[in-house]
């Protein structure tokens, strides 16, 4: 990372996509030199339904930021679900060339590239590869080995594979918005570093990204990511079901959810009268209590919940998890939903209070720790997104090549 480089980050969520454009400044911090999202109905339950859609929205974003920066955008990073998403733990040994030279760029160079050497099925590719930990000879663990005197160091790394078959779809998307792909990154994996706090970083935490239409998953075992996946159902589900059991539209059941979200009935103060404004049925009651509203509420979360611990009871990691961490538009204006996961976990659960959470607005949260991420990875030789020239080159094996840049190579 070097003074000056720009990096594009994309989200492409269920309601919105959204971009964020970051730039290296003197003090080799990212500062943000533009955010824009469009609407976007495109995706359905975490799959796109409608590339079309996608790819205007995508494009719509991309060039309110060209306008915006005064730069022609022609690559970006882009986060990717959960549930596409396969996470392989590595860990490889390597004899230093000339121990007394100490380590060197070469040969973690090396070390990397056999890390990443493991027999990848036919229907994924290789995305991403995370150092979470390297060994000196002596045991002494090491930030960046090169330079230290040792025979041989061993690396611990997470090799990140995502379904060929998504990839290819983000690709036509990418392309047909005139845009190279310059690496793809799990969403929780993005995030980690803007929702967690300092002490949550070396913890062993699962953080839950409940979104309008999908919940994205990430377990992290200190520094390594174990386990993504992603469920297909979220903050819009809730609105759907107030919608649906009192016969009134979405646009006023969101507004009732939001005045009135609570996740347990239980915790209610005042059990108030509502009056349902828009209620089609002549022969369902037009002023309900409040506590109906909420029980509906509380039957989504309770399942979103249950759905999060058989995926990693399933997986045998829930005992590995100390704390759990939410965030997401689907689940912030309901008040108590961590109170309502505990019950269901049985495991600490708290809303993110994460330092700079609170510093970057909702819409652009994840796209924004997108660029934060690329902008710290270690071992970076180029994370810079491409301003300036078009690129030809096909995008699959740029996803590779861009990888393999991330490691001394």
């Amino acid at each position: 990372m070097a003074i000056g480089d720009i990096i594009v980050g994309v989200d492409i969520g269920t309601t919105k996509v959204a971009t964020v454009v970051g730039e290296v400044n003197n003090f080799g911090q990212i500062e943000i030199i533009s955010n824009t999202f469009y609407k976007c109905n495109g995706l359905k339950k975490g799959k796109i339904i409608n590339e079309d859609e996608v790819t205007l929205s995508l494009s719509k974003t991309i060039k309110d930021a060209e306008e915006e920066t005064n730069l022609e955008i022609n690559s970006a990073y882009v986060t990717i679900p959960g549930k596409y998403v396969t996470i392989v733990q590595n860990s490889v040994t390597k004899d230093v060339k000339d121990k007394y030279s100490g380590i060197s760029v070469k040969d973690m160079q090396s070390a990397i590239l056999q890390v990443k050497d493991i027999e990848i099925p036919e229907s994924k590719t290789l995305i991403d590869i995370v150092p979470d930990k390297i060994t000196l000879e002596n045991g002494t663990v090491v930030a960046d080995p090169v330079g230290n005197l040792s025979s041989s160091f061993t690396i611990d790394a997470q090799v990140i594979l995502a379904e060929k078959d998504y990839v290819r779809q983000i690709t036509a998307i990418f392309k047909k918005a005139g845009l190279d792909i310059d690496g793809i990154v799990p969403t929780t994996l993005a995030e980690r570093n803007l929702i967690l706090d300092k002490n949550e970083m070396h913890d062993n935490i699962m953080l839950l990204d409940i979104g309008a239409g999908n919940t994205d998953i990430g377990v992290f075992e200190g520094d390594a990511f174990i386990y993504t996946d992603s469920i297909p159902v979220g903050g819009d589900n809730i609105t759907s079901d107030i919608a649906l059991v009192l016969n009134i539209t979405k646009e006023e059941a969101d507004k009732l959810k939001r005045q009135y979200g609570l996740a347990l009935k239980s915790l209610i103060d005042n059990d108030n009268d509502i009056i349902l404004n828009t209620c089609k049925d002549p022969n369902k009651n037009k002023i309900i209590k409040s506590s109906e509203l909420i029980e509906i509420i509380e039957a989504r979360i309770e399942e979103i919940f249950s759905i999060v611990n058989k995926k990693v009871t399933n997986q045998g990691i829930k005992s590995k998890i100390n704390n759990v961490i939410l965030t997401g538009q689907g689940i912030i204006n309901i008040n108590k939903s961590d109170v309502a996961g505990k019950i269901t976990l049985n495991i600490p659960v708290k809303i993110s209070t994460g330092r700079l959470i609170s510093t970057v607005r909702p819409t652009y949260r994840t796209s924004y720790s997108l660029v934060r991420y690329i902008a710290s990875r270690p071992f970076s030789k180029t994370v810079t997104s491409n301003v300036n020239t078009k690129s030809t080159e096909n995008i699959l094996k740029n996803i590779i090549d861009k990888v393999k840049e991330f490691f001394y190579s």
